[in-house]
C-alpha cells in the first residue's frame, strides 16, 4: 500500500511537460524480446535473447533453420532469436544463433568483432563471434570450432584488457576466470565463492578495468582488486552496506569518467533488492535506493552513500557522452528472476557526477513501457540511448500484467532538446585511426560561436545484459582551446588515450561536446 501511495504522489507531483527527455519509439514489433545488446561500428545493433524460448515474433531467412533434438519447446527452430536493427532506417534483419545464450556474456574486441561467451545447456561452453557489417551485408553469427571455454560460464562477465585480450570471470559455480584468447585454462578467484550466499548474489559481477591496469571485481557486498597478470587479489575494500547488489538481487555499476592525468577511478553502485526476496520470492518486497560511490585509486577507500529518489533494481546505468549518467528501467519492487518483480520504475534518473552528495540525482521524464528483468539500455552514436528487451517470463507471453516485450525505444536526453540546437557541434573530420599518446587535430562546427572549452570524449560500445554493461568506460581526452577555422569552424588540439589501461584497444564512439551538447559521434580506431 505505501509503494502504491507512493507511486501515485510521484505521477502526480512530477508532471511530464516539466521533466526533461524525450521518449520516441522506433521499431514497434523487432521481432525479440533482447536480453543482450551492443551498439557497432557500423551504426547499427545487435539484439540477442536465449535460443530453448520457444517462437519469437520474427522468422529466419528460408531454409536457415535450427535443429535441436534437446530444445525442450522447439527441435527444429525456424525463428530468430538474434536480430540487428539498422539505426539509419529502423529496420531489422534476422540473425542465426545455433546454441543457447540464456545469461551469457560479452565483449568487444579490438577489431571490433563482438566476442559471446557461454549460456545455458549446448551454449555452457561456446565462444562465439560477431564480425559486423553493413546493414545489407551477410554477416552472421560463427560458432568457434576447436575452441571452447575451459569451464562453463553462466551469468559471468567479460572486461577487455589493456592487450586486447579478455578476461571472463566467474558464473554459476564457476569461482574462477579464464582468458581470451585462451591462456591456461580456468585459475581459480575464491574471492566468488567467498561472497556467495543462499541466493548465489555473486552472479554477473561487477567488473572495471582501473587505469592502473588492475581489475575492481565487485560481488554481493564487497569488492577486491584483482591483477590479470598474477591471477592475484591485491587489495580488499570494506563493503558496502544496503545488502546484495549483484544476480539476483541486481543494482547496477557504473565507472565515472576517466580524465585529467587518469590516475583516479571512481565506481558509482546503485539500488538492489533486499535479501531474501529472491528465495521467498517476494514480488512485493521494496527495493532499495541506496548508493555507494568509492574512489577505486585511493589508498584508503570508503564508500559515501547518498539515496536515489525511488528504490530500483534491474536499473541500468549508462555513461553519457557529457560524463553524467542515466539510470533507466527497472521495478521498484521484487528481485531478477522470471514473475518476480512488480511495481515497474518508469522514471529515469540523470546522476550529476560533479554535484555534491544529496544534490546528484535529477528525475527525468518518465516512458510508459515497463521495462523489466532482461532489459537493456545502450548508448547510441547521436547521444541517444536505446531501450529494448523485458520477458519477465521463461517463454514469451504477451497475455500477462507484464508481456514479453517487442518494442525498441530511444530516450534523448535534455541535451538534444531543439532550445539547445544552435550550440550542438558537429564534427567535419577526425582521424579514422589513432594511436595511444598520439596528438591529433578535430574540426568541428557549431552554428553559434563557441565560448570556452569544447571536450573530446571517447565512448566504449559496452555489451549490455542484467543491469550491467560489460566493458562501459568514458575518458575524456586532453585538449587545446579551440582556434577559429574559418566560418563557424573550429579546430581542436587533441591527446589520444596514453596506454590500454585508460582505454583498450578497439572501435569507440568519439563525441565532441560543447557546452553540455554532445555532438554525433565518430567512430574511431584506437590502436597499439
Amino acid at each position: 500500500m505505501e509503494l502504491l501511495i507512493l507511486s501515485i504522489f510521484t505521477f502526480f507531483f512530477f508532471s511530464r511537460a516539466d521533466l526533461p527527455g524525450t521518449w520516441d519509439l522506433l521499431v514497434p514489433n523487432a521481432g525479440i524480446s533482447s536480453m543482450h545488446t551492443a551498439v557497432t561500428r557500423f551504426n547499427t545493433v545487435v539484439l540477442l535473447d536465449r535460443t530453448n524460448i520457444g517462437p519469437s515474433r520474427k522468422m529466419l531467412r528460408k531454409g536457415h533453420c535450427r535443429f535441436d533434438p534437446h530444445d525442450a519447446v522447439l527441435k527444429r527452430d525456424c525463428y530468430a532469436h538474434s536480430v540487428l536493427l539498422d539505426l539509419q532506417t529502423n529496420q531489422i534483419r534476422p540473425l542465426m544463433i545455433l546454441t543457447d545464450t540464456w545469461c551469457s556474456s560479452g565483449q568487444f574486441l579490438p577489431d571490433g568483432t563482438l566476442l559471446q561467451t557461454g549460456g545455458d545447456m549446448d551454449g555452457f561452453q561456446k565462444i562465439r563471434k560477431f564480425d559486423p557489417c553493413d546493414f545489407n551485408g551477410s554477416c552472421d553469427w560463427v560458432e568457434l570450432d576447436g575452441v571452447e571455454l575451459s569451464e562453463g560460464r553462466w551469468y559471468a562477465t567479460n572486461q577487455i584488457l589493456p592487450d586486447g585480450s579478455v578476461i571472463i570471470i566467474g558464473g554459476r559455480a564457476a569461482n574462477t576466470v579464464e582468458y581470451y584468447p585462451p591462456r591456461n585454462g580456468a585459475v581459480s578467484f575464491p574471492f566468488l565463492a567467498d561472497v556467495e550466499d543462499k541466493q548465489m548474489d555473486n552472479l554477473y559481477p561487477y567488473v572495471h578495468l582501473l587505469p592502473n591496469g588492475k581489475l575492481f571485481v565487485f560481488a554481493n557486498t564487497r569488492a577486491v582488486l584483482f591483477d590479470h597478470e598474477t591471477n592475484k587479489v591485491v587489495k580488499e575494500y570494506p563493503p558496502l552496506d544496503g545488502g546484495p547488489r549483484n544476480y539476483p538481487s541486481a543494482g547496477s555499476s557504473v565507472m565515472l569518467p576517466l580524465e585529467g592525468d587518469y590516475s583516479t577511478a571512481v565506481i558509482v553502485i546503485c539500488g538492489g533488492a533486499q535479501y531474501g526476496a529472491f528465495i521467498q520470492r517476494s514480488t512485493d518486497t521494496p527495493a532499495h535506493g541506496g548508493c555507494g560511490r568509492i574512489v577505486a585509486t585511493s589508498p584508503n577507500p570508503i564508500w559515501e552513500m547518498e539515496d536515489m529518489a525511488f528504490g530500483r533494481i534491474m536499473g541500468d546505468m549508462v555513461m553519457l557522452p557529457t560524463g553524467e549518467v542515466l539510470v533507466i528501467n527497472g521495478a521498484q519492487a521484487g528481485t531478477q528472476g522470471f514473475e518476480m518483480a512488480s511495481n515497474p520504475c518508469l522514471y529515469p534518473l540523470l546522476y550529476r557526477p560533479g554535484q555534491p552528495a544529496g544534490l546528484r540525482f535529477m528525475t527525468l521524464n518518465p516512458g510508459t513501457v515497463p521495462r523489466l528483468y532482461h532489459s537493456t539500455a545502450n548508448l547510441l552514436p547521436d547521444g541517444r540511448v536505446l531501450i529494448a528487451g523485458s520477458n519477465p517470463h521463461y517463454l514469451y507471453r504477451f497475455k500477462a500484467e507484464f508481456p514479453t516485450e517487442l518494442r525498441i525505444e530511444a530516450f534523448s536526453p535534455e541535451y538534444l532538446s531543439p532550445d539547445r540546437a544552435n550550440i550542438r557541434p558537429v564534427i567535419e573530420e577526425i582521424p579514422d585511426t589513432v594511436s595511444y599518446g598520439e596528438a591529433f587535430h578535430v574540426l568541428i562546427s557549431v552554428p553559434l560561436p563557441v565560448v570556452g572549452i569544447v571536450d573530446v570524449n571517447f565512448a566504449s560500445a559496452p555489451f549490455a545484459t542484467h543491469s550491467f554493461s560489460q566493458g562501459q568506460r568514458l575518458v575524456k581526452l586532453t585538449v587545446t582551446p579551440s582556434v577559429p577555422d574559418s566560418g563557424n569552424r573550429y579546430k581542436i588540439g587533441c591527446t589520444a588515450p596514453p596506454s590500454g589501461a585508460v582505454a583498450p584497444p578497439g572501435y569507440y564512439m568519439v563525441f565532441a561536446v560543447n557546452q553540455g551538447v554532445p555532438s554525433v559521434a565518430r567512430w574511431v580506431h584506437l590502436v597499439a
